[in-house]
This record gives structure tokens, C-alpha cells and sequence, in this order.
């Protein structure tokens, strides 16, 4: 087995992990506790998501973590306690059949909705728009290398992951033009003071306009356009849903969840309420791409964004 493994997972099976998920009798769909890991990318939308399943089932307690990407599958990997994850991929063929091995089961996992990674630039800013091209020399440090690019860590982070897998495309970059941020909301607050500065975000730090923090914070950062390659009518998209589900925007990653459950427990319960209509509401109001398919109408978009 284990020369069948990454030596991502191979790390893994030096720490341990122990096998199996005990049920605890208090653990339904709708009542007791579990504590969860989540990347930080998503901390603003998974709030209010908790924050509403809980509304909806006061015996129920979400408690998470927001950390790194591979922290979270750390937890997932060595803590028994943890059921549930929610990050930017799936598992491998590696490691589905490695938890089949330890648990004798697969574990869970699927999309539940569609993440944009956007580039913010300060208000006072008029330089809005980029290509892929663009992107990838200024990572690798080839053009305008006064301009600092700021995002949440230089490893670890699944903005770092897919910065590296869908952009560079294994090409380094370059750690004196890249500048690593705490978290998130640093990447914001960093940009918002710092005229000549790119950040890299998650959408659903910037994309409510029902939040109004997020409201006031596009008063001192902006959302630049980047280019569409298969857009016939128009060169530069925004984030925006659909050009998120269209994939017109070009910088899309997906948002799944990994249950280690069988049995009907509160990791069950909170994914269902993800995937069902209230769950990809909330999904849709943070500027995600959703799975439910709301139907599209022919609207006004509103460009403040």
C-alpha cells in the first residue's frame, strides 16, 4: 500500500492516523456538536453558513477551525475527532484507497459550490486589467517587478496551490515580488492602504453586497477584470456568478467538502444543508458558483463591484 502513495500521503502514514469514526449518542443530522476544519479562503460564506444551520437546529453546534488547506487535511488525516473538511479539491485515487484500507469505507466528498479567485487593487488604482499572461511573468518576478503581489502565505494555502497549478504551471515564483499575508482579510486590509499593491482573494471576501463590511471595504480596494479567452463579445470578465459558472472568468477553483461518516450524524446533517436550497442561497449571495441551478434571467448587473 504504501508504495502506492504519494509521498504527500506517505507523511501522513509516519504521524498516523487513527482508523474508524465512533458514533457519539447524542450525534444526529440535527442535534449535538462537531468540530470541523475549513480553509480560511471561505471563512466569511461558512460562517453564515453555520450561523444559519444552527438557526435552523438549536441542538445542533458547528464548531470550526479556519486554517491552511493542508492543515485542514491534516486534522482530517490525524484527528479522530474530525469528520469534516471543507477545501478546494477532492481526494486522490491515493487516498480514497488508502481510507478504504484504515477505515474500511470511502469517505464522502463532492463540489458543493464554485470559488473565484480574484485580484484586488487599491481604489486609487486605474490599473484593472490583466491577462493570464500578465499574471504569470509579474508571479515569476520577469515584469513590473515594483508591484508588490500579496496573497494569504507562500505555502500551505490552497490560493498558493492553485497560484502554483493553474497559473505558473510549475514555474517558481518569485518571493521577492510575492509578499505573504497572515490571512485573508490581511490580504484586503493590505491592499486597501497600499496604492501600487495586487492581492489575491477568495471572492466571498469582497463579493456580498450584503455585507457591510465588504461594502465598505470596496470603498478603498477594487475588483479587477481579467481576461476571457473564450469571450466572443466581451475581452475582460469580473468575478461574477455567471461568468463564474459559465467559466468565462478563468481563475475558478471548486469548494468540496471530505466526510469521514457512515452513519446519519451531524457531519451528514450540515453537508445536506449545504448542498439544498438554503445552503446554496447562502452559496449565491457570497457571489459563488452554485451546483443548484437558479435559474438564469436576463438582469441588470450591478457594476459597483
Amino acid at each position: 500500500m504504501a508504495a502506492a502513495a504519494s509521498s504527500f500521503m506517505i507523511f501522513f502514514f509516519i504521524t498516523g492516523c487513527s482508523t474508524g469514526v465512533i458514533k457519539s449518542p447524542s450525534d444526529t443530522m440535527t442535534s449535538g456538536s462537531i468540530r470541523i476544519s475549513v480553509d480560511e479562503s471561505f471563512k466569511p460564506v461558512m460562517e453564515e453558513q453555520i450561523k444559519m444551520f444552527e438557526k435552523s437546529f438549536p441542538k445542533a453546534h458547528v464548531i470550526a477551525e479556519y486554517k491552511t488547506e493542508a492543515d485542514c487535511f491534516k486534522d482530517f488525516y490525524n484527528d479522530t475527532s474530525n469528520r469534516l473538511i471543507i477545501v478546494t479539491r477532492g481526494l486522490t485515487d491515493e487516498e480514497d484507497a488508502y481510507y478504504l484500507d484504515s477505515l474500511k469505507y470511502y469517505p464522502h466528498w463532492d463540489n458543493i459550490a464554485n470559488d473565484a479567485i480574484t485580484i484586488i487593487v487599491n481604489n486609487k488604482s486605474t490599473d484593472t486589467l490583466f491577462t493570464l499572461e500578465r499574471l504569470r511573468d509579474q508571479l515569476s518576478g520577469k515584469i513590473n517587478r515594483q508591484q508588490k503581489i500579496v496573497f494569504d502565505g507562500l505555502n500551505a494555502t490552497s490560493t498558493v496551490r492553485f497560484v502554483m497549478d493553474s497559473i505558473l504551471k510549475g514555474e517558481k515564483f518569485d518571493t521577492s515580488v510575492v509578499q505573504a499575508a497572515k490571512s485573508s482579510q490581511e490580504v484586503v486590509g493590505y491592499v486597501a492602504k497600499t496604492e501600487n499593491a495586487i492581492g489575491l482573494v477568495g471572492i466571498s471576501w469582497v463579493g456580498n453586497p450584503e455585507d457591510s463590511a465588504q461594502v465598505n471595504m470596496l470603498n478603498k480596494v477594487k475588483i479587477a477584470y481579467v481576461s476571457c479567452v473564450v469571450c466572443e463579445d466581451e475581452p475582460y470578465v469580473k468575478p461574477m456568478q455567471a461568468s463564474i459558472l459559465t467559466r468565462r472568468y478563468p481563475l475558478v477553483r471548486g469548494l468540496y467538502y471530505i466526510m469521514k461518516e457512515n452513519y446519519q450524524g451531524l457531519g451528514t446533517g450540515f453537508v445536506n444543508f449545504l448542498n439544498q436550497e438554503r445552503g446554496q442561497l447562502i452559496f449565491r449571495r457570497a457571489y459563488l458558483g452554485t451546483r443548484m441551478d437558479f435559474r438564469v434571467r436576463n438582469v441588470k448587473i450591478n457594476q459597483k463591484l
